[in-house]
C-alpha cells in the first residue's frame, strides 16, 4: 500500500506560524504533526509515501529524509493550488501500488486502520457531527456511499469526511482523476477529489464509510491547542527538574532547559527551550524558544523566538523577539 499525504497548503489560519514553517511541521505534543501521522502509517506497516509538496517543501523533504529514513518516501511539487484533487492527480506517477491511503496532512488520526484495510473495500473516513454545513459529507444508500456533498446547507447527512480516503483499486481512482483534470470538473473553483470520488462511484465503484471517533485537527491556534491536549494526556512526560514544579500532562524535550519554573498542565516544550521564572500551561513552545519572567496560557510560541516578562496571552510566529519591560 502507498499513502499519499498533500502537504502543499501555505497554512493561512496559523500565521504567522507559517511565514516560516510548513504548517504540518508544526509542533503538537512530543514533534511535528507530520511525525504523528507518520508514526501511524509506520504502525500499520505503510512504508512507502508520496508527499505533494509546495510552499517551504524542502522543509518538509529535509524532515521525512531525516526523521523518517524507514519510509520509501517519494516528493512531487503541485506547482498550483488548484484543490485537494488536484494534489492527488499530482502524485499519478509515484502510484505503484493497488491500493492507496490519502490522509490530509495537517489531521491527526486515531483509528484502527487494520480493520478498514482487511476487508479490501474502498472506504472513506466519517464522523457524525451535530453541523454538518462546514464539512464535505457522505450520504449513504444500503450501506455504501450514493452521493458526497461539499457544506451541504440542508440536512441530508451527518456524516462529516475528516480526510482519511482507502482507495482497494488504484486504476479506478487515476480513471476519475484523470477525467476530472481533462473535463476540468469544478467545485468552488477548484478540482476536488469528492468530485473524483463521485465519478467513481457513478462509474460503479462500491465505496464505504468507516467511523473515527478520533478525529483531531490541527489548521488554527485553537485546534491545534486542543489537540496537543489530547497527545499528551495519551503520552505524558515524566521528567523532573530541580526548583521546577510539573503539572502532568506535559512534553518536555531532552535538552530543554528549564528553571524555577511552573510548566503545566498540558504544555509542550520542544527541543532547544530554555525557560527560567515561568508559569506555563495549555501551551506549546517552539523549538530554540528563549522564556523567561511570563506567564503564558493558551499561547502559541514560535521557534526561536525570544519572550520576556509578560503576563499575556501569546501567538507570536518563528523568529520574533517580544519585550514586554
Amino acid at each position: 500500500m502507498r499513502a499519499v499525504i498533500p502537504v502543499a497548503g501555505i497554512g493561512t489560519r496559523l500565521k504567522p506560524h507559517t511565514y516560516s514553517t510548513p504548517k504540518v511541521l508544526l509542533n503538537v505534543g512530543s514533534k511535528p504533526i507530520l511525525g504523528h501521522i507518520l508514526d501511524k502509517l509506520l504502525e500499520e506497516n505503510i512504508t512507502k509515501a508520496t508527499f505533494v509538496i509546495g510552499y517551504l517543501g524542502d522543509m518538509i523533504k529535509v524532515y521525512v529524509q531525516h526523521e523518517y529514513p524507514q519510509i520509501k518516501a517519494d516528493f512531487v511539487e503541485q506547482k498550483a493550488l488548484e484543490g485537494l484533487g488536484h494534489a492527488i492527480y499530482t502524485a499519478i506517477p509515484t502510484f505503484d501500488e493497488e491500493e492507496i491511503f490519502v490522509i490530509l496532512g495537517d489531521t491527526i488520526f486515531d483509528v484502527n486502520l487494520k480493520e478498514v484495510f482487511k476487508h479490501k473495500k474502498s472506504a472513506l473516513g466519517v464522523k457524525s457531527v451535530e453541523d454538518p454545513r462546514r464539512f464535505g459529507v457522505a450520504v449513504l444508500k444500503d450501506g455504501f456511499i450514493s452521493q458526497l456533498v461539499e457544506k451541504p446547507q440542508t440536512l441530508i447527512s451527518n456524516l462529516a469526511l475528516v480526510g482519511l480516503y482507502y482507495f482497494s483499486n488504484a486504476n479506478t481512482l487515476v480513471k476519475a482523476l484523470n477525467k476530472l483534470v481533462e473535463k476540468d470538473i469544478r467545485t468552488k473553483s477548484e478540482l476536488q477529489l469528492t468530485d473524483a470520488i463521485q465519478l467513481m462511484i457513478e462509474s460503479g465503484e462500491k465505496i464505504t464509510t468507516f467511523p473515527v471517533d478520533g478525529w483531531y485537527d490541527c489548521g488554527k491556534p485553537e485546534t491545534l491547542l486542543s489537540t496537543n491536549k489530547f497527545l499528551l494526556d495519551k503520552n505524558p512526560s515524566s521528567k523532573e527538574y530541580e526548583n521546577v514544579v510539573i503539572n502532568s500532562p506535559v512534553f518536555i524535550a531532552e535538552d530543554a532547559e528549564i528553571e524555577n519554573s511552573i510548566i503545566g498542565p498540558y504544555a509542550t516544550i520542544a527541543s532547544g527551550v530554555k525557560i527560567t521564572q515561568c508559569i506555563i500551561k495549555n501551551s506549546i513552545i517552539g523549538s530554540n524558544a528563549r522564556v523567561s519572567k511570563a506567564l503564558l496560557d493558551n499561547s502559541i510560541v514560535g521557534s526561536n523566538t525570544i519572550v520576556r516578562g509578560a503576563f499575556k496571552r501569546l501567538n507570536a510566529g518563528d523568529s520574533s523577539e517580544i519585550d514586554f519591560n
